[in-house]
């Protein structure tokens, strides 16, 4: 685990490199994004990066960010997103991701389609050839009627559980939601898994996140990678 919190923070620094003075840089939620958060901030104090304005994800994101002077704004009408650095909790060949293992999937999503650029950046661990492999799929459902999403999970293939927070209470997103973690196994059909979830009332978001991506900055025992989408 040490070795992977150590490319985490490769990954994430990288990413910060490809930053520029100006933009408005939507930060993610995670662990990986605190390293991110960091070196960021870093980059403003020296002065190598100026007029650098974020969009948090989360509310602990934003906690953090403003701890270590980063500025934030609002996402709202007019703003506009140049790049996004966020973690995954699995990555396919095709740069498809799960996320959400954090509990901020909803957010997270809503500023990667708001963004020009989505840059991810993981250990090499969470690659994956099919995603479902290795992390179950977060879905973030509201708390009216949440069990009834645990049979429509079953009825599309999956096995699904409500988190539970270290006070084992359900765990609770920005938005007072739960979430359940499902899972499918390597999925088959993200397209058409993802299209099931979104028509179900109570199922506000799932960690499918599709085509969003457009690079993916991976540490490894053997250095740093970026993988970019062919799309």
């Amino acid at each position: 685990m040490a070795g992977n919190e150590d490319q985490k923070r490769q990954a994430a620094e990288a990413a910060v490199e490809l930053l520029r003075s100006g933009m408005v840089v939507g930060l993610g939620h995670g662990s990986t994004v605190k390293f991110a958060l960091a070196a960021l901030a870093a980059k403003l104090k020296s002065g190598e990066l100026d007029k650098i304005t974020g969009v948090a994800c989360s509310k602990q994101t934003e906690g953090e960010a403003l701890r270590l002077g980063i500025p934030l704004t609002e996402l709202s009408k007019g703003v506009h997103i140049d790049v996004t650095i966020d973690g995954a909790d699995e990555v396919d060949p095709q740069l498809n991701l799960i996320k959400g293992g954090g509990g901020g999937l909803l957010r997270e999503k809503i500023v990667a389609q708001a963004s020009a650029r989505e840059i991810i950046a993981v250990d090499e661990s969470k690659l994956s050839e099919r995603l479902g492999t290795k992390h179950a799929l977060p879905i973030e459902v509201s708390q009216f009627g949440w069990m009834l999403q645990l049979d429509y999970i079953q009825e599309l293939g999956g096995k699904a559980a409500l988190r539970q927070g270290t006070d084992g209470q359900p765990a609770l997103t920005d938005q007072v939601n739960y979430l359940l973690d499902a899972d499918f196994g390597p999925i088959a059909d993200y397209e058409g898994l993802a299209r099931m979830l979104e028509a179900r009332s109570g199922i506000l978001e799932h960690g499918l996140f599709l085509d969003l991506a457009t690079d993916v900055i991976v540490a490894g025992v053997s250095g740093l990678r970026h993988l970019k989408a062919n799309r």
